[in-house]
This record gives C-alpha cells, sequence and structure tokens, in this order.
C-alpha cells in the first residue's frame, strides 16, 4: 500500500513538512506498542535519514525502542558519528548488526529463479537472510528509512536492500553482490528493476510477508542555485510500488547525463564519508558509464587508510587486487576463501576498469605507494594533484583549466550516476 508520494526534480521539501507528513502518516496506522527503526549508516549521511529517523523517535518516543543502522559489511558507527547523524536519540537505543552473527536465514530462493532472473550467470540458491531482532513479534511496526539512489549492486539503493543486505547476513550479502557484478554493472545501474532486486522481491513476498515493514524514502539532491542538499521527493509505503516512484524520481534527479565522454575525471572523497575503497570505489562504480575509453580517472582520497572495511574482506582485495573480472572469476574458482566471500569477488570486479581507462589514487598518508600499486591502481601524490587542480577554483562538471586541459570535476560520488547516452539505454 502506499501511504504517501510526492516529489519532482524542481520540489524542495521542507523539514518540517516532513515531520508532517510523516505525523499524519503515523497516526492513520493507529497507536503502536513497540517500534523499530532501521535506518542507514554514516555512509548515507546525506541521506536525510538521520533527522527523519529522530522526527520517528519524538513521534512515538518510548514505543520506539530500537534503532539499528544498516551495516551491511560496514563498519559499526562510532558514538560521534551517532550523534552527529542522529542527534538527540537516546544512545541506548542503538543496536549493532552483527552480520556474520545476529543473523537467521528465513528461507531460500530457489537456484532455478537465480538462474533465470540473471540469464544464467549465476547458478546456486539465494538464502534470505535478515537479523534476528526484525523477527521478536512484539514490534508491530519495524521503519525502514532511507534514500533511492543510483547503485551498483542492485541498480537504485534503498527498500528490500535496507532489510535484506542491511540487516542481512555474511552468505546472502556476498551472494547478492556477486549476482549483480556476475550479471554486469553497467547493465543495472539506474535501473529499479534488475536480477538482485527480482531476487529479494521474491524473497520479500515468500518469506517475510507479515513483517510489519514500512518504507520511508527520499530522494535527494544538490540544490544548483545554494549547493546544499535538499529533499527532492518522499515516499511512504509497504510494497514495491513506493520504490518504483521514488527510483522514477531518483533517475530523473540523481543521473547526470553528459554531452560527451570524460576524457579526464576529478573524483574527491570527503574525509568524514570515505575511507576505504571498499565505499571509495563509487568513483569508479558512479563514473565508469560516463568515461571514454583510454579516459584518466583520478581519484582523491585524504582518508584512504583500508581496501575492505571487513578485516576478512581487506585480506583478499590486498591478494587478489582489482585486475578484472575474467582474473577474478578464475581466483574464484580456486580459491575457497573466495567462494565463501563472494562479496569481495563481486567488489573486484566492480573496482576494476576492466583495462578501458586508468584509475590513478591519491591517498594521504594514511596508505602506501605500495599498498595502492599492489591492487592494481596507478599511485598519485595528493599534494602534487591538489596543487595542480586546487578544489576550491573546480565547479561541479567540466572544467578548462589555465593550460587548457579540460577536466571533469565530481566533489561527491555518491550523489549520482554519470553517463553519456551511447553507454546507458533505460
Amino acid at each position: 500500500m502506499l501511504y504517501f508520494a510526492r516529489g519532482s526534480a524542481a520540489d524542495v521539501i521542507t523539514g518540517e513538512e516532513v515531520r508532517s507528513i510523516l505525523h499524519d502518516v503515523f497516526a492513520s496506522l493507529g497507536p503502536k506498542k513497540r517500534v523499530l527503526a532501521i535506518p542507514p549508516d554514516y555512509t548515507r549521511l546525506n541521506s536525510f535519514a538521520g533527522p527523519v529517523t529522530r522526527m520517528c523517535n519524538d513521534y512515538y518516543g518510548d514505543a520506539l525502542t530500537d534503532v539499528m543502522p544498516a551495516l551491511g559489511t560496514h563498519s559499526p558507527m562510532t558514538p560521534e558519528q551517532i550523534l552527529s547523524m542522529f542527534g538527540d536519540i537516546p544512545m541506548e537505543k542503538f543496536r549493532v548488526h552483527d552480520w556474520r552473527n545476529d543473523v537467521v536465514t528465513v528461507g531460500e530462493v530457489p537456484e532455478s529463479y537465480v538462474r533465470e532472473v540473471s540469464e544464467g550467470k549465476v547458478s546456486y540458491p539465494w538464502p534470505a537472510q535478515v537479523n534476528k531482532l526484525l523477527l521478536d513479534p512484539s514490534f508491530d511496526l519495524i521503519l525502514s528509512v532511507g534514500q533511492v539512489v543510483p547503485h551498483e549492486v542492485i541498480g537504485m539503493a534503498n527498500y528490500t536492500k535496507n532489510i535484506f543486505v542491511g540487516t542481512g547476513g555474511s552468505a546472502g550479502i556476498n551472494k547478492s553482490h556477486f549476482i549483480g557484478a556476475a550479471y554486469g554493472m553497467e547493465r543495472i545501474m539506474g535501473r529499479a528493476k534488475s536480477p538482485v532486486r527480482d531476487v529479494l522481491e521474491y524473497a520479500r513476498t515468500h518469506f517475510i510477508p507479515d513483517l510489519p515493514i514500512l518504507y520511508i524514502l527520499t530522494v535527494r539532491a544538490k540544490d544548483a542555485a545554494t549547493g546544499a542538499m535538499v529533499t527532492r521527493g518522499l515516499f511512504i509505503g509497504d510494497d514495491f510500488e513506493c520504490f518504483e516512484k521514488a527510483s522514477r524520481l531518483s533517475l530523473e534527479t540523481n543521473f547526470i547525463m553528459v554531452d560527451r565522454p570524460i576524457r579526464k575525471c576529478l573524483v574527491y572523497l570527503d574525509p568524514e564519508e570515505f575511507k576505504s575503497t571498499w565505499l571509495g570505489n563509487k568513483a569508479i562504480y558512479r563514473t565508469r558509464m560516463a568515461l571514454a575509453d583510454g579516459a584518466e580517472l583520478v581519484i582523491l582520497a585524504p582518508a584512504l587508510k583500508e581496501f575492505g572495511e571487513d578485516p576478512t574482506m581487506d585480506v583478499l582485495i590486498r591478494k587478489y587486487g582489482y585486475k578484472g573480472t575474467p582474473a577474478t572469476l578464475e581466483a574464484t574458482r580456486s580459491d575457497p576463501a573466495l567462494q565463501e566471500n563472494l562479496g569481495a569477488s563481486a567488489h573486484l570486479i566492480h573496482g576494476s576498469s576492466e583495462g578501458r581507462f586508468t584509475i590513478t589514487y591519491c591517498p594521504g598518508p594514511g596508505m602506501t605507494r605500495e599498498e595502492i600499486e599492489g591492487v592494481g591502481f596507478n599511485y598519485g601524490d595528493l599534494g602534487e594533484m591538489l596543487g595542480r587542480y586546487p578544489l576550491e577554483t573546480l565547479r561541479d562538471g567540466w572544467n578548462v583549466m589555465p593550460d587548457g586541459e579540460e577536466v571533469y570535476y565530481i566533489p561527491n560520488p555518491a550523489l549520482g550516476l554519470w553517463a553519456y547516452p551511447e553507454r546507458f539505454k533505460d
């Protein structure tokens, strides 16, 4: 059922309007005894999910007993991050999702269905897993809060991804990521319907149809006049219709179609948000459909300190590197460690240019040249690069440097998806 839907590429929904809308929707649901909120983690700081979760807490008060950020495979949020994102929600309400130990398998999507929707690229059953907290029958409302935005694994982020990946288990997360990687990122990104989404939707309708989940989805974008992030859309519902409407607006709002292929692209990774290539490779995922063959992608990563946020993933990334799909698939066939952590295999595929363009990472002091080159990237000196391309002089999009060089600048790769028409066919 769709409870609320509003948005357009020109709309701006204020915080007070969001609060009023939530109040009306919650009132229509009737009193609730115990509520669980599942917002995204700090890597989705721009989603407006922090304020929305605070509004949910303000409305339900003591009845909202638990807040569990949907970490997926990300590192647990620090107290400082929780305070920054969620404000005055009492710290004792927060729970940490342990994706390796605190999950329950609620069903298994048949191998035949996975093979069908992936067009034969993958053939295994998919375990539908969620954190055990969601199955506590004392919850009479579960609020899944988040932002719909183009995503490399599933096409469009959020909705059931927040449940089955954000609160999912190791096996489910790894296998879902591998489905998307094997099928092909450029066939998925920016699309509401994808093989991974089909698998998750099968799991929702077959295994958890009675869970009282309400999805609260934002669509966000940067305002051209002010440069501030604004809410372009708000969609609230309990089924695919809610997500589909949000996805249409996100495609219109967050998809940046360039007028010609980019030959040199400069991407900045905010130190507060990006400390690993596991997250920072959004600079690769989100730009690859806009890059010309032979292009140069330069990633400015001052806070980079690791490859994988999970220690096991970090070891595997260091061992095999971003060497392209054929090499990764061959390594996966021969190494049980990769077979048990297919998310790592998927990530290695996502982070490769497949030899089509070059990738130069420019880290701060947290990572060495040897580490960067060891995983297959080119190394660039951050200080030298910032000297050549002073960020304060660059604007979003096309720039011509004093020497005549043309570069395309992206200050945050998490906020959109870039392409040129020949590489994207909706």
